[in-house]
């Protein structure tokens, strides 16, 4: 495999891609150089604003029916921007792309459905912060996040009355993983829990009165312990590095595990004392990670492969009500996931209607592009894709095209070879391809479309 397949690969699975204006760069890369440059940001975490137009949930409390009404679909559509917005960020190039794919791997390994917009902002910066940071810091911080605080009703956990959602959750999910916990582990936890709650303001607050301070055994451990304590024991069991690390894997590696591997990462994981960077690193920097049995195995989520595509073609919407329609089409929603477990991923992501419209996204996009001004545009982008699909994609409404990077890249490379670039540049396995049949697929209106100024 080649330099530049390597950071091909490394671009796909630590990003969403190459922008094009990037691929004659990493042409005189070197791959240390490459994965160095995925770490350039780590001690620099970017955090959004606040939005200003989101309404507080005291208002909505103290307000008339009308009124509260009107609170929450501002408040929905303060999410759906964020929603948008972070996608925008993804397909950006000049944002710390690997900062956006780790914040996305711990949104579906935290898995929450946020209905504020404050609250999605607020737990996205969290992501940010700690994404790559020490995982400890990190659920310590998703423990006193108001958006899960609220979503697994820990505010409801109170000394009389323990709920025991976070607790479970927190073991079987987000840490050690089933079967290396009791049940009584699970009541023992939520006991410590007790107390963690949010305000009207949407901050996290510590209600020491409906704390249980009394004596807990947990995982074979005795103490007035609180959540903090909790969230130490757990990490102190070498089950909870060798889940983290499986799941890491399977996402940024392979689907299919390799355990002799999995089990020295989880041991060096655990070695250092859950530094997620140095995880990474290690993965990003072994030869293994660039095998042929790892390249090209994976199935994108919709986010993955919309991201993808806008980068590659610089793609804006009008409004964010289209990227809401295709994510839920496709089946993932950003800050809606279908439970507590998140999205299932791998072939999941895949089924007759979706595959259909996964290979008509991009030319769907084309239909939709403002550069369409004649009925002939019109009539040639059609026969790129079945009526129906191209029916169903046209329902999204505007948005902009910007072809020039690409088309400036595929200027500068040699007639003979640009099959050769384009099947690097787009795709992650090599294609067997013939070059007179591919000069006849290329004759098509696409080209035409995306050849105008």
């Amino acid at each position: 495999m080649t330099t530049i397949q390597q950071i091909n690969h490394l671009s796909w699975r630590a990003g969403f891609g190459f922008h094009p204006s990037a691929w004659e760069k990493v042409q005189s890369r070197s791959l240390e150089d490459a994965v160095k440059y995925l770490f350039r940001g780590q001690k620099n975490t970017v955090t959004l604003l606040t939005n200003q137009t989101s309404t507080r949930q005291s208002a909505i409390h103290d307000s008339s029916e009308e009124d509260q009404n009107e609170a929450r679909m501002l408040e929905k559509q303060s999410v759906m921007q964020q929603n948008a917005q972070w996608i925008a960020r993804m397909a950006d190039p000049s944002e710390d792309t690997f900062l956006e794919r780790m914040t996305l791997f711990w949104h579906g390994h935290f898995a929450c459905r946020i209905t504020l917009g404050d609250l999605a902002t607020a737990q996205l910066n969290t992501f940010r912060q700690h994404a790559l940071g020490n995982f400890k810091d990190l659920v310590l911080a998703v423990a006193k996040d108001v958006a899960m605080i609220r979503y697994l009703n820990n505010q409801q956990n109170k000394k009389r009355s323990p709920n025991e959602n976070f607790a479970r959750e927190l073991m079987e999910l987000f840490t050690i993983g089933r079967e290396n916990y009791s049940e009584q582990d699970i009541k023992e936890a939520a006991r410590a829990f007790t107390g963690w709650s949010s305000n009207l303001e949407g901050k996290f607050v510590f209600r020491p009165y409906e704390h249980d301070y009394g004596s807990k055994t947990f995982m074979g451990k005795k103490g007035d312990f609180d959540g903090g304590d909790i969230i130490d024991i757990i990490l102190a069991r070498e089950e909870t590095a060798l889940f983290l690390v499986t799941k890491i894997y399977r996402y940024f590696v392979n689907e299919t595990i390799d355990e002799m591997m999995v089990k020295t990462l989880a041991k060096q994981f655990y070695q250092s004392n859950y530094n997620i960077a140095q995880l990474m690193r290690t993965i990003f920097e072994s030869d293994w990670f660039y095998a042929p049995k790892n390249i090209g195995t994976k199935i994108k989520s919709p986010v993955e492969l919309i991201a993808g595509v806008m980068r590659t073609l610089e793609v804006e919407f009008s409004s964010p009500f289209p990227l809401i329609r295709i994510q839920k089409t496709l089946g993932q929603t950003l800050f809606d996931p279908p439970n507590v477990a998140g999205w299932k991923g791998g072939n999941a992501w895949i089924d007759n209607a979706t595959l259909m419209i996964r290979l008509n996204l991009a030319n769907g996009f084309i239909a939709l592009s403002e550069k369409r001004n004649t009925k002939q545009e019109d009539q040639e982008t059609q026969e790129l894709m079945d009526e129906a699909q191209a029916s169903k994609i046209a329902r999204l409404g505007n948005v902009k095209l910007n072809f020039q990077p690409l088309l400036q890249t595929l200027e500068n490379q040699d007639k003979d070879t640009i099959f050769e670039t384009l099947s690097h540049f787009l795709l992650q396995p090599q294609l067997r391809w013939n070059k007179k049949t591919l000069s006849h697929t290329f004759q098509i209106p696409v080209m035409k479309t995306i050849s105008r100024p």
